[in-house]
C-alpha cells in the first residue's frame, strides 16, 4: 500500500497510521501491530455481545442524564448495527492480546465513535462517549457472561434438546430389538436398543440439567465494577440499570453481580460451564464411540448397525465408508476437553483485582458452546436418525452368547452354568443346546428362561 491508503490517527502515545477506510483508530492500530501472533478473532457472537452492551451503556447514560438524545442515540444506532454483524471487517484484533481485553474493548468504542460521528457530524470521543461508566475490566467480563449466556441460550440447549428427542424416538422405534450387552467389550447379559439409546438420551437430558443450573451464575454481570470492582466513575445506578436494560432486549433473566470485586477478578463462572460443557462432550464422544463400535465391520466387526453411508472412506479402498459422523463429533470433544483446559488455567490467572486471560477465556468458551451446538445436531440428523439395525445379525450374535447362562444360575447354580457356557463357547454351539445335554430342563422350560426379551426385564427367571 501506498502512503495515500493511511490517514494519520493519534492517542496519548503520539501519531499512527491507521488505513483509510477502517473505521477503528490508533489503540486498535497499535493492537494489530503488537500482537500478530495467531488467525483466531473474537467470534461473532462475543463482539455481538460487546455491542450490546455499548449500546445499553449509551442508553442507560441517557436515562441518568449523563449524556444528551443525540448522542445516545447515535451511539446505540451503530451499536445496533455492530450487533447484527455489518461491522464484523472492522475487529481485526487477534484474541492473544493484553489480558484485560482492553485492546478489543477499545476497538469497539473506536469503531461505535467513528459511526456514532458520522451520523452526528461532529466528533465522538471514544473513551469519553462511547466508554463512559465503563472500564475495560468490567465491559470485557460481561461481554464474556452475556455471550456465552446467548450462545447457550440460543443455540446449544436447542440443540441438545434437539438430539435427546431424536434419541428418545428412535429408543421407541427400535424397543423390540434385543441385543448382545456389552461390559470390558466383553459379552454380557442381553439388552433392548431402547435401553442402550435411552441411556445416551439420559445422559444428554442430564447433561442440559448440569448447563441450565450454571445459568443463575452466568446471568449476573460485573458491569458496574468500572475498573477495580469499586465503580468509579460510574453512576451508583449503571450497573443494575444496564443489566436491566440488556435483560429487557435480550429476555435473558440477567442481573447485576452481587460482589463487582469478584466478577473483576475471577473468572470461576467461566470455569464453572466449561466444566458442564465439558461433560456434555464427555458424553457425546461415548455415544460416538458406542455408534462406532456397533457399525464396525461390515464383516469384520460387530456390524449391528448401519450408519447411513454420507460419503466414500477411501481413496484406495473402492466400497469403503467411514463412520465419518460419530468420528467428527469425536473431535469436536476432543476440542471441549482442551478448550476446558485452557479455560482452567485461564481461571486461575486472576492477581489480585483483575483475571489476565480473559480473550483467550472467552474465545474458548463461546467455541465450545458452539461446537457442541453444531456437533449435536449433526449427531442427530445425520446418525441417529438414519441408522439402520442389522436384525439377522444382531438374532445370529445373541443366539451364540454363552453368558445368556446367567439366567439358568437360580436354577442349576454358578459351576453347572460356568461349565455349559464354555462348552457352548468352545464347540461354537447354541447355548440351549448344550444346557439340554447338561441339565434335565426342557426344551419348554429353556426356552422360557433364557428367553432374550424377559432376560431385560431382570430379576429372577421361573
Amino acid at each position: 500500500m501506498t502512503d495515500q491508503s493511511y490517514r494519520i490517527e493519534r492517542d496519548t502515545l503520539g501519531e499512527v497510521k491507521v488505513p483509510a477506510g477502517a473505521l477503528y483508530g490508533a489503540q486498535t492500530q497499535r493492537a494489530v501491530d503488537n500482537f500478530p501472533i495467531s488467525d483466531l478473532r473474537f467470534p461473532r457472537s462475543f463482539i455481538r455481545a460487546l455491542a450490546l452492551i455499548k449500546g445499553a451503556a449509551a442508553a442507560v447514560n441517557h436515562d441518568l442524564g449523563l449524556m444528551d438524545a443525540g448522542m445516545a442515540e447515535a451511539i446505540r444506532s451503530a451499536a445496533d448495527e455492530v450487533a447484527e454483524g455489518r461491522h464484523d471487517q472492522h475487529f481485526p484484533l487477534d484474541i492473544f492480546q493484553t489480558g484485560s481485553g482492553t485492546s478489543t474493548n477499545m476497538n469497539a468504542n473506536e469503531v461505535l465513535a467513528n459511526l456514532a460521528a458520522a451520523r452526528l457530524g461532529h466528533k465522538v470521543h471514544p473513551n469519553d462517549h462511547v466508554n463512559m461508566g465503563q472500564s475495560s475490566n468490567d465491559c470485557i467480563p460481561t461481554a464474556i457472561h452475556l455471550s456465552a449466556y446467548l450462545a447457550i441460550h440460543e443455540e446449544l440447549l436447542p440443540a441438545l434438546r434437539y438430539l435427546h428427542q431424536a434419541l428418545v424416538t428412535k429408543a421407541a422405534d427400535l424397543d423390540h430389538v434385543v441385543i448382545t450387552g456389552r461390559t470390558h467389550l466383553m459379552d454380557a447379559m442381553p439388552v433392548r436398543l431402547s435401553q442402550e439409546i435411552g441411556a445416551w438420551a439420559s445422559q444428554i437430558a442430564h447433561g442440559i440439567a448440569r448447563v441450565e443450573a450454571t445459568l443463575p451464575r452466568l446471568a449476573e454481570l460485573a458491569q458496574g465494577g468500572t475498573a477495580v470492582g469499586t465503580g468509579i466513575n460510574a453512576h451508583p445506578e449503571f450497573g443494575a440499570r444496564i443489566a436491566a436494560k440488556l435483560a429487557d432486549w435480550t429476555g435473558l433473566p440477567l442481573v447485576t453481580s452481587s460482589n463487582y470485586f469478584e466478577s473483576l477478578s475471577t473468572q470461576d463462572t467461566a470455569v464453572e460451564v466449561s466444566g458442564q460443557l465439558k461433560v456434555v462432550a464427555v458424553s457425546l464422544m461415548k455415544i460416538a464411540n458406542d455408534l462406532r463400535w456397533m457399525n464396525s465391520g461390515p464383516i469384520a466387526g460387530l456390524g449391528e448397525i448401519v450408519l447411513p453411508a454420507l460419503q466414500p472412506g477411501s481413496s484406495i479402498m473402492p466400497g469403503k465408508i467411514n463412520p465419518v459422523i460419530p468420528e467428527a463429533v469425536s473431535m469436536v470433544c476432543a476440542q471441549v476437553m482442551g478448550n476446558d483446559v485452557t479455560i482452567t488455567i485461564g481461571g486461575q490467572s486472576g492477581s489480585f483485582q483483575l483475571n489476565v486471560m480473559l480473550p483467550v477465556i472467552a474465545y474458548n468458551l463461546v467455541q465450545s458452546i458452539t461446537l457442541l451446538a453444531s456437533g449435536s445436531r449433526v449427531l442427530a440428523d445425520q446418525a441417529i436418525a438414519g441408522f439402520t439395525v442389522n436384525e439377522t445379525r444382531v438374532a445370529d450374535l445373541l443366539g451364540k452368547n454363552p453368558i445368556m447362562v446367567t439366567a439358568l444360575n437360580p436354577v442349576i447354580g454358578y459351576e453347572l452354568g460356568a461349565k455349559i457356557a464354555k462348552q457352548a463357547y468352545a464347540e461354537g454351539r447354541l447355548l440351549k443346546e448344550v444346557a439340554l445335554e447338561q441339565t434335565e430342563l426342557s426344551v419348554e422350560e429353556l426356552n422360557r428362561l433364557l428367553d432374550p426379551r424377559q432376560l431385560t426385564e431382570g430379576g429372577i427367571q421361573q
